[in-house]
């Protein structure tokens, strides 16, 4: 059983940007109503979207956005015998944010170099509906400025602002204390307050 939800996301005073997230799929049941573990293919089917919008808001382009789903997809598929039937969204954000957050620190020791264009080489289809859904989902400068927080911050920020997790539900996906959670909200949020009024 699916549904959806209005989320609201952070945007300058006076404004309210509301977006709709579908909500995740828990998974089916067996015949005596327990829930069971979906198959990779079921996680990959009904939560493509879910997935790309996190990692969309987290990286900031579609090419990065792909790249991280893809990572995603794979952690996902070696990991799924170990999920607990519960709250599939939540384990597939915690997925997400350490996935991402493994390849900024990556970055940080590993300086990359743009490498030459090759002319024979042909890229796999265009951004798509899916890019499109993101990108007039919050306005280009608020996406930029989310881009430009420290990732610690933009993963708790886009986790509680545009997906609209809980301060317990975050904690739990980034494994951090509750309080930790909120100063990195409550900064992050701070940042593009000031960043909206400079």
């Amino acid at each position: 059983m699916s549904g959806e939800a209005d989320v609201a996301v952070t945007a300058p005073p006076g404004s309210r940007l509301r977006r709709r997230v579908g909500r995740a799929k828990r998974g089916g049941a067996d015949g005596v109503g327990r829930p069971t573990v979906p198959s990779w293919e079921q996680v990959a089917r009904s939560h493509d979207r879910f997935l790309y919008s996190l990692a969309y808001r987290l990286c900031g382009n579609h090419q990065d956005a792909q790249d991280l789903v893809q990572e995603v997809l794979l952690r996902v598929r070696r990991g799924l015998h170990t999920y607990q039937p519960g709250n599939l969204e939540g384990w597939l954000s915690r997925i997400t944010t350490n996935t991402f957050l493994d390849q900024v620190r990556k970055q940080k020791r590993r300086p990359t170099v743009a490498l030459p264009d090759e002319p024979d080489r042909v890229l796999a289809g265009s951004p798509g509906v899916d890019a499109e859904m993101a990108s007039r989902d919050l306005p280009d400068h608020l996406q930029a400025l989310l881009l430009d927080l420290p990732p610690d911050y933009r993963v708790a920020v886009v986790l509680k602002d545009v997906l609209s997790f809980s301060y317990e539900e975050i904690a739990d996906i980034v494994g951090a204390p509750i309080g930790t959670v909120r100063s990195r909200i409550h900064r992050g949020r701070g940042r593009l307050r000031e960043a909206l009024s400079a």
